[in-house]
């Protein structure tokens, strides 16, 4: 599924692929000049949480990604939405650093909408704040998944 090329890399059970949802963890391991890195790939569907804690309890750093078309980021944010939930998991089971990932950009009025963006990050600092983050140490990063914008390299949709 073109979709879900990026998804690919790390979701290797069949049912992953079929249904285009992180179901287990999965790890991948790389090392920088500086750093030793494991990318844990967690789940975000309700249906698998237990999995999602599992990954979770294990990093440092997380980067949530939090859907910008409309009615998608509303229900995440909302009283019981799945983004707080995360963010919640991620600050309670000891994730120090967080990073935004500001996902389906393309899908926004108009698509790419800054205005749209600065709304959403305004609205989850607002809520990590009240958890326990520091906003002010947390980056928000636009992206399209579909398209691959920003997700590789600077895409030239968004600035």
């Amino acid at each position: 599924k073109g979709s879900f090329k990026y998804a690919w890399v790390l979701d290797k059970l069949k049912a992953e692929r079929e249904r285009g949802i992180t179901i287990d963890i999965a790890l991948w391991k790389f090392e920088t000049a500086k750093y030793y890195v494991t990318i844990i790939d967690a789940p975000g569907h309700r249906d698998f949480i237990k999995n999602m804690i599992t990954g979770t309890s294990q990093a440092d750093c997380a980067v949530l990604i939090v859907a910008a078309g409309v009615g998608e980021f509303e229900a995440g944010i909302s009283k019981n939405g799945q983004t707080r939930e995360h963010a919640l998991l991620a600050y309670t089971l000891g994730v120090k650093q967080l990073i935004i990932g500001v996902n389906k950009m393309d899908s926004t009025e108009p698509p790419y909408s800054q205005a749209r963006f600065e709304e959403i990050a305004k609205e989850v600092s607002t809520y990590i704040k009240k958890i326990g983050f520091n906003p002010a140490t947390v980056a928000f990063v636009p992206i399209s998944g579909w398209h691959g914008d920003n997700m590789m390299e600077a895409s030239e949709k968004m600035g």
